[in-house]
């Protein structure tokens, strides 16, 4: 690789399975050489930032966070940038769900909070334990008034028809995409990880082609366009892979690790 001075990351999917928090601890030896090296780090996820933080505790103050998606972007301790929704859009919508997908549970992000109303016993011990959220349960989400962020739609096995609706119906008003197999999220119609990765681009003033990006996921797509070193890991969706330029192994079998171990190792080579 060309001088690299950022490595942009997806998590579920790409680093750890879905809703784990299962990351290689050999990454945070990693993410130091590199940032010696002057290469800065960025977890982006369509996870909060403060379950993002909890992942990468060992480097936490080390790396930005893009978080839920592109809509908040920021260092430990220190939001930079946040797109939030109308909140009457946000009770529409809820109140839309609750009539016609009761079978799904709802995430509503605020930047640094989660807030549901569901009583589903799995939903809530996989968010407060695989995702380790700081959440908030609620009676009644579509009266709850706050800076809201992202929604997030979660179905054990998301049905290809509640996804077709919704794009249907608040594609519109709402960037709709789908997190993996379980989630829906609708966020503000100019939130993305690649926007994200773009703003954060501009202000260290780094180009794509100093850029390296992994996602496996239709919502990484945007990002692996941002850089020009952009790579898919073998467990990604068709689509994801049409758009990288290259692949790399599978989140189980660590992927990105390889890579960015292997980039770790160029750069020390040079300098010896």
């Amino acid at each position: 690789m060309k001088k690299i001075r950022l490595v942009c990351s997806d998590i579920d999917g790409t680093l750890v399975a879905d809703g784990t928090s299962g990351l290689n601890p050999e990454i945070y030896d990693v993410i130091l050489g590199l940032k010696k090296h002057g290469v800065y780090f960025a977890a982006a996820s369509g996870r909060q930032v403060i379950s993002i933080e909890k992942l990468f505790s060992p480097v936490r103050e080390k790396i930005f966070y893009i978080a839920e998606n592109g809509t908040y972007i920021g260092s430990y301790g220190r939001e930079l940038f946040t797109r939030s929704l109308d909140t009457g859009d946000v009770h529409r919508i809820i109140r839309d769900i609750h009539q016609h997908m009761p079978d799904c549970d709802i995430l509503l992000s605020g930047p640094r909070r989660a807030y549901t109303d569901s009583k589903n016993p799995e939903f809530l011990k996989f968010v407060l334990e695989g995702y380790r959220y700081d959440m908030d349960i609620l009676e009644d989400l579509s009266v709850f008034d706050g800076n809201f962020i992202k929604i997030a739609i979660y179905h054990k096995k998301m049905p290809q028809a509640y996804i077709d609706r919704f794009r249907e119906k608040w594609s519109g008003r709402f960037k709709v995409v789908t997190s993996g197999d379980m989630w829906i999220d609708l966020m503000d119609l100019q939130a993305n990880k690649g926007l994200a990765v773009k703003e954060l681009q501009e202000s260290l003033s780094i180009t794509p082609e100093e850029t390296v990006a992994f996602g496996d996921q239709q919502n990484d797509i945007e990002m692996l366009e941002r850089a020009y070193y952009s790579y898919a890991v073998a467990n990604a969706l068709p689509e994801t892979k049409k758009k990288a330029r290259f692949i790399t192994d599978s989140n189980q079998n660590d992927g990105v690790l390889k890579v960015l171990k292997k980039l770790l190792e160029e750069m020390t080579e040079r300098e010896e």
